[in-house]
């Protein structure tokens, strides 16, 4: 098993933090991880991707450049890495920001309304990255339970400890969504 996961958007959607919960929760459940960001001198608004490995092997380069998955969360992102996808990969698109589809018939795509879903679900907007990294986990079942909590533990700290319950349910919102869309493309074929 290797997964390859390319988070991409702008800086300040947290497309760093989900790589990181993607790679610390890979290693709680003991798989071999590799992360790489990439992001501009900006801190907020600038081009951020990062590339995210988990296999059961040794990882050879942490360079993602054929992803199995590929996750979204702006339009230029999504314009510049939708053809990277290897076949038969999957890509999440943020549809509360990208308005077009993907126009590939050899990739499954789930459209998450990410920002929509955290302001009214969770009620916090700021919760849009964990509604995305709760539809990639709705998908891939890839982590346990207890690598997400101690995840995001390591990676936000005990200052926002505090958080959790709510990012927990912005993560079951887009895990719930993710796996009701799954069905209904299973159902269709």
């Amino acid at each position: 098993m290797e997964e390859r996961i390319l988070c991409a958007g702008f800086g300040g959607q947290g497309v760093m933090a989900i790589g990181q919960m993607l790679t610390y929760g890979g290693m709680v459940d003991n798989y071999e991880c590799s992360y790489l960001p990439s992001y501009g001198p900006e801190m907020r608004g600038g081009a951020a991707n990062c590339s995210v490995i988990l296999s059961d092997k040794p990882v050879g380069s942490p360079n993602v450049t054929a992803p199995k998955t590929l996750i979204a969360m702006n339009k230029p992102s999504l314009e510049k890495f939708a053809k990277t996808v290897v076949p038969g990969g999957v890509i999440f698109v943020n549809s509360s920001l990208i308005d077009t589809k993907v126009d590939r018939d050899d990739v499954k795509v789930f459209y998450v309304p990410v920002t929509d879903i955290a302001r009214n679900d969770v009620g916090n907007a700021k919760a849009s990255n964990m509604v995305m990294f709760g539809a990639y986990l709705g998908y891939s079942k890839l982590l346990s339970d207890e690598a997400v909590k101690d995840a995001y533990m390591h990676v936000f700290g005990e200052r926002k400890a505090k958080f959790f319950d709510m990012n927990r349910k912005a993560m079951d919102a887009g895990m719930k969504l993710v796996e009701e869309q799954h069905a209904e493309m299973e159902g269709a074929q």
